[in-house]
């Protein structure tokens, strides 16, 4: 496909579980990572020159995807490309999107590539990026924001809103705003001509505009100097943007439907390969409604739950309502509720730990507790 893709791997935080990581490598849903779905998105449409933008925290980002040979892309025309913008920048700082982009205007440049998708990190969905591309094309217009019905509730801010008329024409768009339930929110995926996008990328640079949606998106809407396509998504749109959201968003995952529409809606979703021994359960153990991956030993009671790789639950401990990530050990008799615990982490035998579903314990990588 004659499509570049861009993925900026996000600098929102989620407290301890984004302190030394990207929120592209924040893993989810027993064995991925966020950026599995980009990757895995792009790949299903044919995309096969990805960029991927991050500021800091990369190292592990890169450490998953390696050459990107799970998502077909090592031995194809273009491949992958790790964009970091303080390296390549002339200035010492990355202000927004535009900026980003700016500081790789030569690659922009050089890509034989007619159309960009851009995409963020912190939602996450199984899209066919292939069709939203022949809409865009359809269309005519110069931007197409993705967007999903239902985000909007009054409550959460979205980064942009869009409101539509009953033809899905674009007749409000708003920035960093708590919008009503009439409001689209955009899932942060646009397409654009890349000849397009960098002439727009160069003037507003020039004019010390750097914001993708606040700039380019509303800014231009607003004068008559842009035509958007606002493109609604069908399928679960996972907004990963809060701690509260990405415990939701990780529990639903335990209903069957919910995760068949994330994993295999239009296509598989692919990640890094690590063989491990089957998940081993020991004659008194209990494990009911949980998304297990492989290489657990469990002994003790567990329910409710996403345990990812190598996840050891000692005999007489009770686990419900967790979140436990890669080679974490559940001493005998712990006790665990609404509590995420980081990779290698050690829970003591005997310790009690209890959150909220709003407001979840976490546990950071490596620790005892």
């Amino acid at each position: 496909m004659n499509v570049m893709g861009i993925i900026f791997t996000n600098d929102a935080s989620l407290g301890a579980l984004t302190d030394k990581r990207t929120m592209a490598s924040l893993p989810f849903g027993g064995r991925y990572r966020q950026v599995d779905f980009a990757l895995s998105n792009m790949s299903a449409a044919g995309i096969r020159h990805i960029g991927i933008f991050s500021r800091h925290n990369y190292q592990s980002l890169m450490n998953h995807i390696g050459a990107g040979e799970e998502w077909g892309l090592e031995l194809e025309e273009g491949g992958l490309e790790y964009l970091t913008p303080f390296s390549m920048s002339t200035t010492d700082i990355y202000r927004g999107k535009l900026d980003a982009l700016h500081s790789v205007m030569s690659i922009l440049e050089k890509s034989r590539e007619e159309y960009v998708v851009l995409i963020d990190s912190a939602i996450i969905s199984n899209i066919d990026l292939k069709h939203v591309i022949k809409c865009h094309i359809e269309s005519g217009k110069d931007i197409t924001v993705v967007t999903k019905t239902g985000i909007a509730n009054g409550k959460k801010q979205l980064d942009l809103a869009v409101k539509v008329d009953e033809n899905g024409e674009a007749t409000d768009i708003a920035v960093d705003y708590v919008a009503p339930a009439d409001y689209l929110a955009s899932m942060d995926i646009f397409v654009l001509s890349k000849k397009w996008l960098v002439q727009r990328i160069k003037e507003h640079i020039a004019r010390n505009l750097f914001h993708m949606d606040r700039d380019l998106v509303l800014g231009l809407w607003q004068k008559n100097a842009a035509t958007i396509h606002v493109y609604q998504f069908p399928g679960i749109a996972m907004y990963n943007e809060s701690v509260e959201e990405y415990f939701r968003n990780s529990m639903a995952l335990i209903d069957k439907k919910t995760r068949h529409d994330m994993f295999g809606y239009n296509h598989p979703v692919f990640t890094r390969v690590r063989d491990r021994v089957p998940s081993f359960y020991g004659e008194n153990c209990e494990v009911e409604n949980c998304v297990v991956a492989d290489g657990c030993i469990l002994e003790g009671e567990v329910e409710n739950s996403i345990l990812f790789r190598n996840v050891t639950i000692c005999e007489g401990a009770e686990v419900e309502d967790c979140i436990i990530m890669n080679d974490t050990v559940v001493g005998e008799g712990a006790e665990l509720k609404y509590v995420i615990l980081d990779k290698d982490v050690t829970v003591r035998p005997g310790a009690k730990l209890c959150g909220t579903p709003s407001n979840p314990i976490i546990v950071k990588r490596g620790e005892t507790v």
